[in-house]
């Protein structure tokens, strides 16, 4: 099955899905941040669950192990907002959650029992799903988690025009803080879907019967509503025939999961650098085949660094006169995050075939509690651009510059962008952390894929540029502009060759993945003390069949 095809089902799904939501809908504009204040200010709020249609078509593509239950069933929120703030000190402290309750300028907090929120990807069991066949057999139980930052839309024509709250629940396993929340007048899509469980119905009639699990309804007094979907299952072809209760594309909303690419291991995935789809709490896309995909460079839903949005503005013109940093300017604060997604690849675009490689994703965030902005300002007829960073006060007023090394034109087919250097480098270090084993720099163009922590000083809730929208510019650009938000990071999958490690002569053993954030020291921080993460791999197999074992850590099992 072809990436193209792919990208199709895509793109009319997501018309599709949209249009399930029968509400006012419209569009969430950005935001200032956390300290926005939420819209009402009164009572507790009032949790319903509601499906939005009465009838749903999935799509079940020949083949393939089943279909994504996304059932059109909505959380509306009245009276008040409902919202949390979920934090962890540190990775060897565990996930706590805390309800956030609102009353004119009256700010309480209740902590939800312990061990019941254990990520940052939302309220796990909180949607109880059950199918039943023609025949009223149940064929199908299962369990969702609820995320209220997911699509969502208002009630009603006078509810807040715009939810100030985050867009996605983050799953990046080594996010430290985050901020759930549904506006008062405004419903969030409870339907969730594991991507590696497809649920197994052929093609025919069934009836969906949702509610919220008790625990849930105790806590937040929901009511017992149940509502029953009728369930239309159709299979596809690639070729957009229809079989057993319908053919092409149309009406679908269920295709968006299935051009995800978890359905088959040959599959398209839209991972964290992928500008197409949420990520789902799964491998990335550079890894999901374990090296047996073949990729095209900066493409749609790529992993490493696609650029499909308009640009971000840079500066008309390059700074002038005399360049400094004031001394009380609030400056970012770029932390590296351990490595994860790590396993041994066979290597692919351009890496020499038969080696073994050492590929992993790897994270830098701001913490702030300035943006990191950075413009590239070319000489005519030059490939390279000198870089700038930019500095702020209070106001949002340009009070100061410095020069910050250079962005380069990267030619290489598929990439065909700016990239800014010297912002993170890569090492394999030895067992004793003393020698470096192999080591690799990467140069890339700024975007907010994770959300890091929001619950960080004027972190931004909406950043502009989550969907790898940054100024990387055009071969013909005279600038560009590229930011790291406060409170958001910026994940690589290094698989290409120079990001991930040749491990072929290495011998089996203990080593360090490092990962350094602005390595140059070029870029003015807050602080540099954060700048270096190291995870721990052990190698083992032997050549052409090496293996990687990644103990956990911390409390973060995320090899």
């Amino acid at each position: 099955m072809t990436r193209q095809l792919h990208r199709k089902r895509l793109r009319n799904s997501a018309l599709a899905t949209g249009a399930v939501l029968t509400v006012v809908v419209t569009a969430v504009q950005a935001a200032p941040g956390a300290g926005a204040a939420p819209a009402s200010t009164a009572g507790k709020p009032k949790v319903k669950l509601v499906a939005a249609s009465k009838s749903v078509t999935l799509d079940r593509w020949k083949g393939e192990p089943g279909v994504y239950l996304d059932l059109g069933t909505y959380v509306t929120v009245d009276g008040a907002p409902l919202e949390f703030k979920v934090t962890r000190k540190s990775y060897k402290d565990p996930v706590v959650a805390k309800q956030i309750l609102r009353n004119g300028s009256r700010t309480q907090t209740k902590t939800l029992p312990a061990g019941l929120v254990k990520d940052f990807s939302g309220l796990p069991g909180f949607l109880q799903v059950t199918v039943k066949n023609a025949a009223g057999e149940v064929v199908s139980k299962s369990k969702g988690t609820f995320c209220p930052n997911n699509a969502s839309g208002r009630l009603r024509p006078d509810a807040p025009a715009t939810s100030h709250y985050p867009e996605s629940c983050p799953t990046n396993p080594f996010t430290l803080g985050s901020v759930w929340g549904v506006e008062k007048g405004w419903a969030s899509n409870s339907s969730t879907v594991d991507y590696d469980k497809p649920v197994d119905l052929p093609a025919g009639e069934y009836t969906a019967k949702v509610s919220v699990a008790k625990k849930y309804r105790e806590l937040f007094g929901i009511p017992n509503d149940q509502p029953t979907i009728k369930l239309t299952v159709r299979e596809l072809t690639d070729e957009g025939g229809g079989e057993g209760g319908g053919e092409g594309l149309t009406g679908s909303h269920s295709s968006a999961h299935h051009a995800a690419g978890h359905g088959a291991r040959s599959a398209h995935h839209y991972g964290p650098r992928g500008a197409d789809a949420p990520t789902p709490p799964a491998l990335s896309h550079a890894l999901e085949d374990l090296g047996t995909a073949h990729h095209l460079g900066d493409g749609r839903g790529h992993t490493d660094g696609s650029r499909i949005a308009p640009a971000l503005k840079a500066n008309a013109k390059r700074p002038t006169g005399r360049a400094g940093v004031p001394a009380n300017v609030p400056k970012p604060d770029l932390r590296a995050l351990p490595a994860w997604d790590i396993t041994v690849t066979d290597g692919e675009d351009g890496d020499v075939p038969g080696k073994d490689y050492l590929a992993f994703s790897a994270n830098v965030w701001n913490a702030g509690p300035a943006p990191l902005v950075v413009d590239g300002f070319r000489s005519p007829g030059q490939d390279l651009m000198d870089a700038y960073q930019y500095f702020y006060d209070a106001n949002g007023k340009q009070v100061g510059y410095t020069p910050t090394g250079t962005m380069e034109w990267d030619p290489r087919v598929g990439h065909e962008h700016w990239h800014f250097t010297d912002f993170a480098s890569y090492r394999l270090l030895s067992e004793d952390k003393t020698k470096e084993v192999r080591s690799g720099k990467e140069a890339f163009c700024l975007a907010n894929t994770d959300a890091i922590d929001y619950t960080v000083k004027n972190a931004n809730w909406h950043p502009y540029n989550t969907d790898l929208s940054t100024a990387c510019g055009e071969r013909s650009s005279i600038s560009v502009r590229e930011v790291l938000d406060v409170g958001s990071g910026d994940t690589y999958t290094q698989y290409r060759p120079g990001q991930s490690f040749d491990i072929t002569d290495l011998p089996n053993g203990t080593y360090y993945i490092q990962v350094i954030a602005n390595p140059a020291k070029r870029l003015q921080e807050t602080s540099r003390k954060n700048n270096v993460a190291l995870r721990k791999v052990v190698l083992g197999g032997t050549p052409g069949a090496r293996t990687v074992k990644v103990p956990p850590y911390d409390l973060i099992n995320a090899p």
